[in-house]
């Protein structure tokens, strides 16, 4: 077995790790990075590049059914080809696969370890038994994986995961997607829109990152007009039927349903891969799912000693699983592990206001922690519906809703929660003022365009001004 020495080991070479890397060596530090599947992030791989593909085909196929609105007729009937689709997906991910690869290839082959990294302790790492790595601090950067439905196993390859979507060659015919969260409803859409037979379930009458019970119950009002969406579906059996699946539910007042299906896709979350890396031969807490508790600020676990040389970054980490999330961390558990083993005090790093985007049609978008994580009796909302939104009428997009929020006692803009049509621009523009501990006064003094979608903001950030000053 080989023996190393180094000042920091980094165990994955996905988004996380590759920023932890670079933070490490601009630190002065020497560092390897070790990964045991494929180089490749999971963003490039299996998430944001190959699903915005799919719907970026999805929203083609809509723009041609709606152009009669304005007067704008095609001849014929629309084609949708699923193979020519389905190769577009996989060429271009491909591609982004490679911008990946390249950045590997720059790092010198004998920092960079091929195979699975077990723990022997808090500074020695095992990998596939041929290499021994002694470090001062180590970071965690393995990712995340699929969940899958291990209830229903005996449907075969009838049962698959996001991961699965992206390497068909066609189109399916029908497909039930089991989980109505970000992945399931970005791709239940896109492949209804494609012109799959989609029926979206789910249990406990959430959908997507929405906890406003207004918005909440206007994306379920908005989506079901377009596709079948159950968000509190009672699924009764899912049965292999040959080569398809038959799945059996129990409908509105009580009815049973039974549909046929080519695929099952288990759009369930992920689950962070720190499973068989060794974590129990380490002097690590870990909360019940066995992920190393850890300071969000410096990303560094905690141990029993309190003196940990170990950080965690990304999806590992469970906390926000998003990849700007995963490269700040990354960078901050860099930093602070080279920091530490060059004898130095880790220190806080940047962590920016919470943003998160669904790229549904209309957009789902959270800024701050959400509606639920206000405090009831402390804010007041303000609300805009797109329905009459000039800018949005004249695109025929005018669907959507936004509440924003603001605190009584300062005046201060707090989050949002909306769904609506440039929800991914609106949404930027309201981290950067949350962000700046803008008041909502504030913000209100900022340009406003004529005619843009940004003027429904405006118009909801009116009312929320006027009810914070009546309080």
């Amino acid at each position: 077995m080989n023996d190393m020495q180094v000042d920091v080991a980094i165990i994955g070479a996905g988004t996380a790790g590759l920023a932890a890397y670079r933070a490490v060596k601009a630190a002065g530090a020497s560092a390897v990075i070790i990964e045991g599947g494929e180089y490749g992030t999971t963003c490039a791989r299996v998430g944001c590049m190959p699903s915005k593909l799919l719907i970026a085909a999805a929203d083609a196929a809509q723009a041609v059914r709606k152009a009669p609105g304005f007067g704008v007729h095609v001849d014929g009937d629309m084609r949708i080809d699923g193979r020519e689709v389905m190769d577009r997906v996989r060429r271009e991910r491909e591609r982004f696969v490679s911008f990946v690869l390249r950045d590997m290839q720059a790092i010198p082959e004998a920092e960079r370890i091929c195979g699975q990294a077990r723990f022997v302790n808090d500074h020695t790492l095992e990998v596939a038994e041929h290499t021994r790595i002694t470090s001062k601090s180590i970071v965690i950067a393995t990712g995340s994986r699929a969940a899958s439905l291990d209830s229903y196993k005996g449907l075969g390859e009838r049962l698959i995961i996001n991961d699965d979507v992206f390497d068909w060659h066609d189109l399916p015919s029908a497909v039930a997607v089991i989980g109505p969260g970000i992945i399931g409803l970005e791709l239940g859409q896109a492949l209804h829109r494609l012109g799959v037979h989609v029926a979206v379930l789910g249990r406990g009458g959430r959908v997507g990152p929405l906890s406003d019970p207004e918005i909440l119950a206007y994306a379920i009002a908005t989506f079901s007009e377009e596709f079948v969406l159950e968000p509190d579906a009672h699924i009764v059996s899912m049965k292999r039927d040959g080569e398809r699946v038959a799945l059996e539910r129990t409908g509105a007042e009580g009815v049973q349903v039974t549909e046929s299906f080519d695929f099952v896709l288990a759009a369930t979350g992920r689950t962070p891969n720190v499973t068989g890396i060794g974590l129990e031969q380490t002097t690590l807490e870990l909360d019940a799912k066995g992920v190393p508790s850890f300071d969000p600020a410096t990303t560094r676990t905690v141990s029993a000693d309190g003196a940990s040389p170990v950080f965690i970054a990304g999806d590992a980490s469970n906390f926000i699983p998003l990849l700007h999330e995963a490269a700040d961390e990354g960078r901050i558990a860099g930093r602070n592990a080279a920091r530490l083993a060059l004898g130095k005090p880790v220190q806080r790093g940047l962590r920016r206001a919470p943003l998160g985007i669904v790229f549904t049609d209309p957009q789902i978008a959270i800024v701050g922690g959400g509606f639920h994580a206000l405090k009831p009796g402390s804010f007041a909302t303000g609300q805009v519906s797109f329905a009459d939104q000039g800018r949005a009428r004249i695109l025929l997009r005018n669907r959507g809703l936004l509440n924003v929020y603001g605190d009584l006692a300062s005046g201060r803009f707090l989050g949002a929660e909306m769904l609506a049509p440039a929800a991914e621009h609106l949404a930027h523009l309201l981290a950067w003022a949350l962000q700046n501990g803008m008041t909502v006064r504030q913000m209100l003094e900022m340009p406003f365009y004529h005619p843009v979608i940004e003027e429904g903001l405006r118009t909801a950030l009116r009312d929320l001004d006027l009810k914070l000053q009546a309080a």
